[in-house]
């Protein structure tokens, strides 16, 4: 019949868990709604007072000894000491047997105690029992044996040593077998004490046959309680008796909590236990535990039953667990008090099951229950004897208790889970607020360990399971929470306390539970209990919501409260739980209120921000303000990032993001209105904004515009901050531009130009250029620091530097090539004292000179100052070389090119970028090559040439250096010409003497005017003087524009021309004595074997013809005719070499080279013209000397170490340039006919016709425009209008960097060698008579020839100009 009942019971209850949870619901509702007040404070106070009073009665009653007279020592009915220690001889030793390895130490440690009088255990204090153990000390120290026990660890063999010594102490002076009966005491006190140890380190969970032993042995030795101090068993015993019970609470550990928690006063606790300490027993218990027992059979009121749980197997469970626990409590009761199972109070204990009532077997059965438990490890378990006594059935009168009638208890109240709830409470309040320093609460959770146990107790004795124990926990924890009587902390720590396993709080507490520990999974909890816990949690859940809407609400704040302890308690506690029921909704709203609340919360700290910051006066605005705002912002953007770094995200909402999004966009709508007003007024009021002002504003715009961009990725920053402020930087760069000229001046005017202490090549400069360059890089750098976020712009700021930084370049070059020339140009002692000579003792002087053979010259003086000027030079030249690529000049000429397409583009003007920019002003760059026929203006039919040009108001334009004692000189000197439309240039030849007025030698012009040079290529023109001779010059034109490129390009020219303008004046002072030693009266010399008075007469007569016939000089002649310039360059490099750099060194050693090249030249033709020249051939001879002179010089100059094989001085490659590649050729033509020579010419003249021919064929193919066709070569010109077009080589934008430099001067050497010329044919055939015609017909050839090419490159121009073809050649040379 129960099977089909229960099985009905299950299908009536196969519905949902839902519903069950409904209607268990609905029942706890009504039932709640019939109770008429809450659990009043005295209520729950009376019963925990019971519960810990019960606990006193149960605790095990202290014990004394008691001596009484008795008669002589019974008879042994027990084993003695020997027959036990024969037993366990007998017994299989196993490690669960032996002791454990450092018990050994610990029972010398207690040994030594009881000797010393130390021992806490009171029955160790008889001084007979302390010598046996001291003499038991002795013997278990020695050394041997203790190693033996150390290593066996048997208990035998350690029981045996001290029965042992027992023996020989306790029967000396005995007659009788009395002191048998001491020994078998001592033996158990001792095996007492290895009991403590054993217990004390924990040892008897690791050992428990040991301990099991242990226990049984002490028993049976002490089974009759006799005194075990007495030497004489026949006069007396000692008796151990039960302390009575003092009912006084200060013996009651338990009830004091209860009376602390509770905050009752000791008396009135005392006085509650006086009255009902005779309702309150032991009996009452038992009979509660009866009754609930058999009113879970009866399913009584306040009892689980099966309609409680969901399953079956929850509620057989459940009563399985329940049933074995209240029999533990029962034994648990009667085993401390054995007289109530044969004593019955009313109907409390009538009978046994197996025994009739008022039996004695009952009582002698339940005794020896009780005291067999712990008599042999291998009797019956602790589980056993709980189901015997269960088995027992203590039977109660329960005829007048019927199913669903509430029993009335003693000590378990009428609603235990309301009354433990309560008592919960006011437990927590109390730890909380009242802890106790002897009794601290663990880590991690919210009860002290006492507080722990009381409520076990109660729980224990209320029959609460263990999973209702910690939902009411939690529940408590909830109305404490909600009621806002504690805080989160103490939530997440009851959620941890909550979740804690039954071996981590016994580990916390060092405790057992009573109990059933195992806590069951929610699915064999009862609906009640699963249905609070939901109802917990969903209450918690929407607290912390309501905490953390509320927390959030000052997110904004300087200190905000700490919202991480509600999201904890969320992930970690309640949203993450199964049984929370969970709404998308709720959240979803929760996301959008706080969302909103935050958009407020963040408009208002931004007005909070902006009324902080910004006055409310506009005459009070500044860029200040702006400043101090947007750091504002910052601040608070950076700290609220920091402040939600670990959760970005709170529920779908971000509070960066929200403040991110409302604050900045705001900002920067308020900032741009803000400086456009206060630049307004500004420029109204006529004010200055100071420029570091307006930078400062920038960067902190800057800052707070990336973090616009980083939160908010593609919402436009609606504040253009560099159009609104880069007229601060444009007011820096015009700064820049008025200031560079006075960097420059100031620098040159502070400086001495002394090297000082400096050692090494790379501090051979002086402090000037350091000076201006670090100007420069400072001025670079303010603008570059800005991180200019417009790339347009910064090319146009840098593009403006760039400009500024060539005119300080250009007025520091000059004022150093002042200074130089002005130091180069003092004259020598010799000089001074010619001031002083008439006419004729200079004319004397010469003569004497020239008939004394004078070769020893003593070196020029060079100065220190003029070295390290070029040392400057060269200096400047790399430093700009790493401002150009710092200030990446390539890329902003690029980002300006793209930038003009793209507006040319937006106006739709297809043909804007074929067409030739207008040019507003120009640069025509003047070559003064060389000049050719000059009269003679000085005694010795000489002249000291040099060239002035100026334009037709007679404002000086340029001045060349003086070529002293040359009809022909050659200057090869270049300079610059600006100008904005059409200039007449004039060019004055001068001579120049020491003393008086420099004397006329002629004068030639040329009109500079942009439109014949449209094509932008190079012309060349030969200039005849108004009274002797001509001039030849290279004339080139190109626009001056706003390039980048451009600029640089025009500041490192200007520092190469003065670079080569230093270095020429410096080999000017040494070209004097190369021309004197490598003449032709030196060669002609070398094969006289002297000088005679006609030959010295011949100087003063050059003209005349020179026959001199000789044998050829031997190897040493011709080497000893340049010892001398040897000697002489020794001896100034010497001096150089103290001050000039390396690279400067080499320099002024090139250039020495190439003025060695160009006199060796002359000695072996006469310069480029279309007439005969005077100057005769070499002979056979003669010319093997020169370039053996050459060959000579090379090495000299080459300087190959011996050893090594390195070369010391110029490297090769640089010594063998074109010229002297030239000059090697002319060996092969030299002593060739003239017909040969000339068909060599026609044949070379051909070839480059031919070539021209077809690089006009391809270009009119490719419709290539005129400008970039490449003319033969033109040995000659004309002075027309026109001029000889050459090849456009050197341009500004070709020298921008060192790179270009390099690389133009490379391709001038390739070009050089790849194009065959005949010019060195022509200038042979000028010293042939019988050329003179061919001379004069390959000019006009060659005028011819130029003339069209000009025509038809501005032609070409024209067409290019109108829309009809491409940029030009030359102007795409220039470059945008």
């Amino acid at each position: 019949m129960s099977g089909i009942r229960r099985s009905v019971v299950s299908r009536s209850r196969g519905q949902s868990l839902q519903q069950q949870q409904s209607d268990n619901k609905l029942r706890r509702d009504a039932s709640f709604k019939k109770q008429k007040a809450p659990i009043s404070r005295d209520e729950a106070f009376s019963y925990a007072l019971r519960s810990a009073f019960l606990t006193y009665l149960l605790q095990p009653r202290q014990k004394r000894l008691q001596h009484i007279a008795g008669p002589a020592a019974p008879k042994q009915a027990r084993p003695s000491a020997m027959e036990l220690l024969t037993d366990l001889s007998g017994v299989t030793n196993t490690r669960s047997t032996k002791f454990p390895r450092d018990f050994m130490k610990a029972l010398e440690n207690r040994t030594t105690q009881v000797m010393m009088g130390k021992e806490r255990l009171p029955e160790f204090n008889d001084p007979v029992i302390k010598k046996t153990f001291a003499l038991f000390l002795n013997d278990f120290t020695e050394p041997g044996r203790r190693r033996n026990l150390d290593k066996d660890r048997k208990m035998e063999d350690l029981l045996l040593i001290f029965y042992n010594v027992c023996v020989k102490e306790l029967r000396q002076g005995k007659q009788d077998d009395s002191w048998k009966f001491l020994a078998d005491r001592h033996l158990a006190l001792f095996l007492r004490l290895i009991n403590s140890i054993l217990k004390e380190h924990h040892w008897e969970s690791e050992r428990p046959e040991l301990a099991a032993r242990v226990q049984n042995m002490e028993k049976k030795l002490l089974m009759h309680d006799l005194d075990i101090t007495s030497r004489n068993g026949a006069s007396s015993q000692a008796v151990e008796v039960e302390v009575p019970r003092s009912y006084e609470v200060k013996d009651m550990p338990m009830v004091l909590i209860v009376s602390r928690i509770f905050e009752i006063s000791y008396g009135k606790v005392q006085d509650l236990i006086n009255q009902n300490k005779v309702t309150w027993t032991e009996e009452a218990a038992i009979k509660d535990l009866k009754m609930y027992q058999q009113s879970i059979s009866l399913k009584a009121r306040g009892t689980i039953n099966a309609d409680d749980f969901d399953t079956d197997d929850a509620y057989d469970s459940w009563k399985k667990t329940e049933i074995q626990e209240v029999s533990q409590l029962l034994f648990a009761i009667i085993q401390s008090h054995p007289d109530l199972a044969k004593t019955s109070t009313g109907n409390a204990l009538a009978s046994l099951q197996h025994a009739s009532p008022g039996s004695d077997s009952a009582y002698s059965d339940l005794s020896r229950k009780i005291s067999d438990m712990t008599d042999s490890a291998s009797g019956h378990s602790m589980n056993d004897a709980f189901e015997d006594f269960s088995a027992m059935n203590i039977s109660m009168d329960m005829t007048n208790t019927k199913e669903g009638v509430e029993i009335p208890f003693v000590f378990i109240p009428p609603e235990p889970r309301e009354y433990y709830r309560a008592v919960v409470k006011e437990t927590i309040l109390h730890d909380i607020r009242n802890p106790d320093p002897s009794d601290p609460v663990p880590e991690g959770h919210l009860f002290s360990k006492k507080s722990n146990e009381l409520l076990d107790e109660m729980a224990s004795r209320w029959r609460l399971p263990p999973f209702s124990r910690r939902i009411l926990f939690l529940d408590a924890v909830r109305e404490l929470y909600v009621d806002r009587d504690i805080g989160l902390q103490t939530v997440d720590t009851a959620f941890e306390q909550y979740k804690e396993t039954p071996e981590e709080k016994k580990k916390a507490f060092r405790q057992s539970t009573i109990g059933h520990d195992i806590v069951a999974h929610w699915t064999k909890w009862t609906l009640k209990d699963v249905s609070a816990y939901q109802q917990c949690l969903t209450t918690i859940r929407d607290q912390v919501l309501r905490d953390l809407f509320q927390i959030l609400q000052g997110a904004y704040e300087p200190k905000s409260p700490s919202f991480g302890l509600c999201l904890a308690i969320l992930h970690a506690h309640l949203l993450e739980d199964e049984l929370l029921s969970k709404s998308p909704k709720e959240l979803d709203q929760f996301a959008r209120d706080l969302g909103a609340a935050l958009k407020e919360r963040a408009s208002d700290a931004y007005q909070l921000l902006l009324s902080q910051n910004v006055p409310a006066e506009e005459s009070q605005w500044e860029f200040y303000n702006v400043i101090k705002l947007g750091q504002d912002v910052v601040k608070l953007c950076e700290k609220i990032q920091k402040r939600f770094k670990k959760a970005s995200e709170i529920f779908g909402a971000k509070p960066l993001s929200i403040l991110v999004a409302q604050i900045l966009p705001s900002f920067a709508e308020d900032a741009r209105d803000l400086v456009g007003r206060i630049m307004d007024n500004a420029k109204k009021t006529g004010e200055d904004i100071a420029m570091q002002d307006g930078f400062d504003l920038y960067r902190e715009l800057v800052e707070i515009r990336s973090v616009y961009t980083g939160a908010l990725p593609g919402q436009k920053f609606n504040f253009h901050i560099e159009d609104q402020l880069q007229e601060f930087v444009w007011s820096y760069v015009k700064l820049t531009e008025d200031s560079v000229v006075g960097w420059a001046e100031g620098a040159v005017k502070q400086d001495t130009f002394q090297m000082g202490s400096m050692v090494g090549n790379d501090v051979r400069h002086s402090v000037s250029v350091l000076d201006i360059f670090r100007s420069f890089k400072e001025a670079k750098d303010t603008i570059a620091e800005l991180k200019w976020d417009d790339d347009y712009q910064y090319a146009k700021f840098m593009t403006a530097i760039a400009k500024a930084i060539g005119a300080g370049i250009a007025k520091y070059c000059e004022m150093l090539d002042q200074l130089f020339n002005k130091e180069m140009s003092r004259l020598t002692p010799e000089q001074e004292a010619q001031l002083t000579q008439t006419r004729q003792e200079r004319w004397m002087q010469v003569a004497r000179d020239a008939i004394s053979n004078k070769d020893k010259v003593d070196p020029y003086q060079f100065e220190a100052e003029s070295l390290i000027k070029l040392n400057n030079i060269e200096y400047a030249m790399n430093n700009l070389d790493k401002l150009e690529q710092q200030m990446e000049v390539d890329r902003c000429a690029e980002i300006i090119r793209l930038r003009d397409q793209s507006d040319h583009r937006s106006r739709n003007d297809s043909n804007a970028m074929r067409r030739t920019p207008k040019m507003e002003k120009y640069v025509f760059t003047i070559k003064i090559i060389e000049a050719e026929d000059l009269k003679s203006c000085d005694i010795n039919g000489l002249s000291d040439p040099y060239v002035v040009l100026g334009d037709e108001f007679q404002k000086r334009l340029a001045k060349t250096r003086i070529v002293y004692g040359n009809l022909n000189p050659r200057w090869d000197e270049t300079v610059d010409i600006a100008t904005t439309g059409a200039l007449n240039m004039v060019a004055t030849l001068w001579d120049w003497d020491a003393l008086g007025d420099h004397d006329y030698i002629g004068r030639t012009s040329l009109k500079l005017d942009p439109s014949h040079f449209r094509d932008f290529m190079p012309r060349e023109y030969w200039l005849d003087l108004d009274t002797q001779g001509r001039l030849l010059l290279r004339v080139s034109m190109e626009g001056e524009r706003d390039d980048i490129q451009f600029y640089f390009g025009k500041a490192f020219r200007t520092l190469k021309r003065t670079e080569k303008d230093m270095t020429r004046a410096i080999t000017d002072k040494l070209s004097a004595y190369i021309r004197y030693i490598l003449s032709r009266q030196r060669l002609r010399g070398l094969f006289s074997k002297g000088i005679t008075v006609s030959s010295a007469l011949s100087f003063f007569n050059r003209n005349r013809a020179e026959t001199t016939t000789a044998a050829a000089p031997t190897q040493a002649e011709i080497e000893g005719a340049i010892e001398p310039l040897y000697t002489y360059f020794d001896d100034n490099f010497a001096i150089m070499k103290q001050t000039l750099t390396d690279s400067a060194m080499i320099m002024v050693m090139t250039r020495l080279w190439k003025e060695i090249l160009v006199t060796i030249e002359g000695l072996l033709v006469p310069p480029m013209s279309d007439k005969l020249s005077q100057q005769k051939p070499l002979t056979r001879q003669e010319l093997d000397v020169v370039f053996k002179w050459l060959q000579l010089l090379f090495e000299f100059f080459n300087a190959i170490d011996e050893e090594t094989g390195h070369a010391n001085g110029v490297p090769a490659e640089i010594l063998k340039s074109p010229k002297y590649q030239d000059i090697l050729t002319l060996n092969f033509f030299y002593f060739e006919t003239t017909d040969d020579l000339v068909r060599t010419s026609e044949g070379i003249a051909a070839n480059s016709a031919q070539q021209h021919q077809q690089q006009v064929a391809s270009l009119n193919r490719l419709s290539a425009p005129a400008a970039s066709l490449q003319v033969p070569g033109s040995a000659f010109g004309s002075a027309g209008l026109v001029g000889t077009p050459v090849k456009r080589r050197k341009t500004v934008l070709l020298s921008r960097n060192l790179g270009t430099m390099r690389q133009a001067k490379e391709d001038k050497r390739r070009a050089a060698q790849a194009e065959p010329t005949d010019d060195y044919l022509l200038r042979i055939l000028r010293m042939r008579p019988e050329a003179q015609n061919y001379l004069r017909d390959r000019a006009r050839q060659k005028e011819r020839l130029a003339a069209a090419q000009a025509a038809e490159a501005i032609v070409r121009q024209s067409l290019a100009n109108a829309g009809g073809g491409r940029m030009t050649g030359g102007y795409s040379q220039f470059g945008r």
